[in-house]
């Protein structure tokens, strides 16, 4: 949501106040400003800014680090970053998202809409993703209108976690249902209980107040006490003494479920290239159903390989 006026301000008095704390400035390039805003804040003195490596960089993600490298060099600066070693990344990805059919990062225009939803980047990008599996992706700018209209209604919560999902999700649900508040999360529930804080439930539209919370689930939810487990107690019930911490607090923010699906999801796959060996190269062409004959041929060394008939 910055712009370069307001990043300029906020970098100089962060940095008036932080004293020995390290400052680090992270942004995502939702509204097309990141990358002028990158170079403000560092004009201002911060020396730690975060990029991504395209096709990563750009779109609802962080601005890409050539650019910014080349920008920054332009302005007489020396940033410590060596891209020889990053070419080959680029390389690979745009490989991988070339053959998977994904989506590549590319510079975004500015956009005012962005001040009306305030959609966050690592945010917009999943909802995108979800509405596509759900074979609704033409739904995508609905929901954001009518995220502008739940966030009015929750009395203009903060759109950052978990605030932005609540509002997201309760506003996807209203599209996909074609009736607003048919259906309702809980965490919606809690929220207009008060159970994220006095003053969302205090700001909330009454109608949309009443209507969430006329519902059996948040009688259910309303007689619930909020447990305060002990470390102890949260160790025993999500693996015991052996769990990594790492471990405990993945299990215990996203759900046993989650981690174990991680344990057991298959390989991941490989993506051949030029660096691989030659056995390996040949053994997955062989193993591709859709080649009947293979032809290898470098400086005196050739290969031909068949299927039989």
């Amino acid at each position: 949501m910055l712009t370069p006026d307001r990043a300029r301000t906020l970098a100089r008095l962060i940095l008036d106040n932080a004293g020995d704390v390290p400052v680090e400035f992270h942004a995502h390039c939702n509204n097309g400003l990141a990358p002028f805003n990158l170079l403000e804040v560092v004009n201002e003195g911060i020396r730690i800014v975060h990029t991504s490596v395209p096709p990563l960089a750009n779109g609802s993600a962080q601005p890409s680090i050539f650019n910014v490298v080349n920008n920054l060099r332009a302005l007489g600066y020396k940033p410590l970053v060596n891209e020889k070693v990053l070419k080959p990344v680029e390389e690979h990805f745009r490989r991988v998202a070339q053959e998977e059919g994904l989506p590549v990062g590319a510079p975004r225009e500015y956009d005012q809409n962005w001040y009306h939803h305030q959609v966050p980047g690592g945010m917009i990008s999943n909802l995108r993703h979800q509405l596509k599996m759900l074979g609704k992706e033409d739904k995508m700018q609905s929901v954001l209108e009518e995220i502008v209209q739940v966030r009015a209604e929750l009395g203009y919560p903060i759109m950052v976690t978990p605030f932005a999902q609540f509002v997201g999700s309760q506003a996807a649900i209203n599209i996909m249902t074609g009736e607003r508040y048919k259906e309702v999360t809980d965490q919606v529930i809690q929220y207009a209980l008060g159970r994220w804080g006095k003053e969302g439930a205090q700001y909330m539209d009454a109608e949309v107040k009443a209507k969430v919370l006329d519902r059996p689930r948040a009688r259910e939810l309303e007689k619930l006490e909020a447990s305060n487990p002990s470390l102890e107690e949260v160790r025993k019930q999500y693996g015991g003494p052996n769990l990594s911490d790492e471990e405990l607090l993945l299990r215990y923010y996203a759900g046993p479920e989650f981690v174990d699906a991680l344990k057991t999801a298959p390989p991941r796959k490989e993506y051949l290239d030029a660096r691989k060996p030659l056995v390996k190269l040949v053994e997955e062409l062989v193993n591709k159903r859709d080649s009947g004959h293979v032809y290898i041929r470098r400086d005196d060394f050739t290969l031909s390989a068949g299927r039989r008939a």
